[in-house]
């Protein structure tokens, strides 16, 4: 079956990038982890290690590529459905991974940002997330956007109540609230929308991410788990965004 949201460049083909036209925002459903462990015998937590050395791998090439915004979708809202022993151990991988990373990350110049109702983790992960924000803000590179216990429905009622106290409170005129004004009250009021999004493992959904950012989002799909998925995968990725028509809705001349 023909993918449409997929590259049909092949892994052996030659990639040369556009520097012109790398995407502003960059924003990955990392997928694969568990059923990258199920293939090789292995507990899914040797998945979820795995996919941290991929994290690794990606944020240096969107550095060094000139990315200004990575944002990787790392544990949602529904995931607190998963097996305690699961859940535990991804939030000792979260916190391990923004203790072990921290010092190149802010030395790359680096900003550690987050989304998501991070109240609800564990109190090292919340502590890990606020210093490495805190001490990272004043970067200027790659602002690099971990969504933890996030999703994008969520995220939306989030900003409407938000909103809602400022009306109530501030007396706002409703007939001024538009699109932009909206914007303001999500998450992520300080980013971009995403140019594209990226998903390995062959799922080809947004499973509740970054619903009201995605509007004119492009969409990159493929097979591979998110353990296997490599620079040269990101490579494949941003050549085929840049040889999309994106009009916006419009027409171009």
């Amino acid at each position: 079956m023909l993918n449409l949201f997929s590259s049909n460049k092949t892994e052996n083909e030659d990639i040369t990038l556009d520097f012109e036209k790398i995407p502003k925002h960059i924003a990955i459903i990392m997928d694969g982890n568990g059923r990258w462990a199920q293939a090789r015998k292995l507990p899914r937590v040797m998945g979820h290690k795995a996919g941290v050395e991929t994290v690794r791998t990606v944020v240096k090439k969107c550095n060094s590529l000139g990315v200004k915004y990575l944002t990787l979708y790392m544990f949602s809202t529904e995931n607190w459905k998963r097996p305690k022993d699961e859940i535990n151990s991804l939030m000792k991988l979260l916190a391990q991974y923004l203790k072990s990373e921290f010092d190149e990350l802010n030395s790359n110049n680096v900003v550690i940002n987050h989304i998501g109702d991070i109240s609800k983790l564990p109190e090292i992960c919340q502590k890990e997330l606020i210093d490495a924000y805190e001490k990272t803000k004043n970067n200027t590179g790659l602002v690099l956007t971990l969504a933890i216990n996030y999703g994008g429905r969520d995220e939306i009622i989030y900003a409407v109540k938000r909103l809602y106290k400022d009306i109530s409170e501030k007396g706002m005129n409703i007939d001024n609230i538009d699109k932009d004004l909206f914007n303001n009250y999500l998450y992520t009021a300080e980013m971009p929308d995403p140019d594209i999004i990226i998903r390995p493992s062959g799922e080809q959904r947004l499973s509740n991410f970054l619903l009201w950012q995605c509007a004119y989002s492009e969409f990159w799909y493929s097979d591979i788990n998110w353990p296997d998925f490599t620079e040269k995968d990101l490579e494949m990725a941003i050549y085929d965004y840049q040889h999309r028509d994106r009009r916006f809705g419009g027409i171009k001349k």
